[in-house]
């Protein structure tokens, strides 16, 4: 596997210290550095070694991450009874609370005003999921 080497700025920058900063280190043998011509080249092994830390991947060069989506909606519903309201609280929960260790997180609240008979209805989560619950709402509200 082919090491990486980082330059005398690009490590000043890593630091948030100045170049002639870092080149002293490594003149005076605090940082181990490799000399190629006329410049000194640092293996990422060597400054984990000097930090203490792991350097992490330089911008363009992330972890490769999964992409995915997440959607907000909120769902304001009028003129809707106190025990519809109760059903359609305890479905909404129920269906974001009832989810496998290994689904994306759905974040559900509910909150139902009597003197208005008004519920809105915030939810956070996947394209897929946020949709799927949408359709339970309006299967039993209506629409």
């Amino acid at each position: 596997m082919k090491e990486r080497l980082y330059s005398v700025d690009e490590v000043a920058e890593h630091l948030g210290l100045h170049a002639r900063t870092v080149r002293n280190y490594v003149r005076d043998g605090r940082l181990t550095a490799v000399r190629i011509g006329k410049q000194y080249r640092i293996t990422q092994e060597d400054l984990e070694a000097f930090t203490g830390r792991p350097v992490p991947p330089p911008v363009g060069e992330s972890v490769r991450r999964e992409r995915r989506s997440e959607v907000s909606a909120i769902v304001e519903v009028d003129a809707l009874p106190p025990d519809t309201a109760h059903r359609l609280t305890t479905l909404v929960t129920a269906s974001a609370t009832g989810r496998g260790p290994q689904e994306e997180p759905l974040r559900v609240q509910a909150v139902y005003d009597p003197a208005r008979a008004r519920m809105k209805v915030v939810l956070m989560g996947s394209l897929a999921d946020t949709a799927r619950m949408l359709e339970y709402i309006e299967g039993l509200v209506g629409a």
